[in-house]
């Protein structure tokens, strides 16, 4: 028996779900708030309450989930409501943190309490997520597997006050520097406790503390892709504008000032730059420093591959990531990439066929890079049939089975 546990199980959770059904291992899924998929009262909410609740319904067997969602529940009714003090970082009594502190403790208090023939072999868990839960698996002697989306703390702070200084108009975007201490000490605790980690990256494996590295089993399991859109056809002469898309949260942690700055180098009209993603600032605060973008809001997972579909070139310099899913997204629609190494894709990069690389905090690099697909759109074809290759290299499938060949290996 596995007990895996995450809030709000997004995609690469479900992908290790996936796997645990797929291979008949026996397990636990502890999330906040979710639902069965084959239920069907939920299918009859007002769709706004039902896109939220969709989101979260799980296609798991019977008594295979343990839901705990009250804390949740209420996290999303006062964001709804505008209740920021309530959802505030760290300190809210419904913010993030406190969610994920929640369900940490409580699948903690399940293993102390559990008859010795219930107990799991392993606890899964991620970052915020795990102090609590590892510290009762270690004292009933239940293995412990942590998994870390994105960079180590320590290099994602480093890298973040280093923009701070070098943009600090961009420093309210920066949120990781607002971790407190606590905080930061429960992430190097989590880590100290785990027996193995999984890293989505070579760049997360390489920003973990030396001792970590060869103190613990660690592996490099790459996100999968999805199954893209269907390719329609396309233009690629000089008749319509060249679409330039970025897509993620509209933050200098993943490169939109340098990018800004980029556009304003090309200094030419045959392109579009296209920013899909969630506002941390006023919309005025990026309209100050680059006018000209089409704005997207955020939407679906099937609504952003259909916007992937209309644009030609995913630019992502990112500072910190772990292994950005939106890579993988946007080569299974025929993207080609910008990106930069710690966006945590650069196994994708075939250059000048699935993309190309570029350094971090080099406005420069990335316009050279913009002006070379503007100048070659005859070679889009090309590269949009290579993007698809690359992205059906890697599936969820690859990704689980990594994971579970691990916890087979703990036994």
């Amino acid at each position: 028996m596995i007990w895996v546990a995450h809030p709000t199980g997004n995609t690469f959770v479900r992908a290790l779900l996936a796997g645990l059904v797929e291979a008949k291992s026996p397990f636990r899924f502890f999330t906040s708030f979710g639902v069965a998929e084959a239920r069907s009262w939920w299918r009859r909410l007002p769709s706004r309450a039902r896109a939220e609740v969709e989101r979260r319904a799980y296609r798991l067997p019977d008594g295979a989930m343990v839901t705990r969602p009250a804390r949740e529940m209420a996290r999303l009714a006062c964001q709804r409501m505008g209740w920021k003090r309530a959802v505030r970082h760290e300190t809210g009594w419904f913010s993030v943190d406190a969610v994920y502190r929640d369900l940490d403790a409580s699948v903690a208090r399940r293993l102390r309490r559990a008859a010795p023939g219930e107990l799991p072999r392993a606890v899964y868990a991620y970052e915020d997520g795990a102090l609590e839960s590892f510290k009762s698996a270690r004292d009933r002697g239940v293995r412990r597997v942590y998994e870390l989306p994105i960079a180590h703390w320590e290099t994602s702070r480093r890298l973040l006050e280093e923009e701070a200084r070098r943009r600090p108009d961009w420093e309210p975007t920066l949120q990781a520097t607002r971790d407190s201490a606590a905080k930061t000490s429960r992430k190097t605790a989590e880590l100290e406790m785990a027996e193995a980690v999984v890293c989505p990256s070579k760049f997360v494996l390489d920003s973990l503390p030396e001792a970590a590295r060869r103190a613990k089993k660690c592996l490099v399991a790459p996100f999968g892709s999805p199954e893209g859109p269907a390719a329609p056809p396309r233009d690629d002469s000089r008749a319509r504008p060249l679409r330039f898309l970025f897509a993620g949260t509209m933050t200098q942690r993943k490169g939109l000032a340098d990018l800004f700055d980029a556009v304003k180098l090309l200094g030419r009209g045959d392109y579009e730059l296209v920013v899909l993603g969630s506002l941390v600032a006023p919309m005025s605060f990026y309209r100050e420093r680059l006018p000209n973008f089409v704005y997207e809001p955020p939407r679906s997972h099937r609504e952003v591959l259909e916007l992937m579909a209309s644009c030609d070139v995913l630019v992502l310099p990112s500072i910190v990531e772990g292994r950005a899913l939106v890579q993988q997204e946007a080569l299974s629609a025929g993207l080609p990439l910008i990106v930069t190494p710690n966006a945590g894709g650069e196994d994708l990069i075939d250059e000048g066929e699935t993309g190309f690389l570029a350094p971090i905090r080099s406005p420069a690099a990335i316009a050279e890079r913009m002006a070379w697909f503007l100048e070659r759109r005859a070679e889009l074809g090309r590269m949009r049939d290579a993007a698809r290759r690359k992205a059906a290299e890697r599936g969820w499938q690859a990704y689980a089975g990594q994971i579970l060949g691990l916890l087979e290996s703990m036994q």
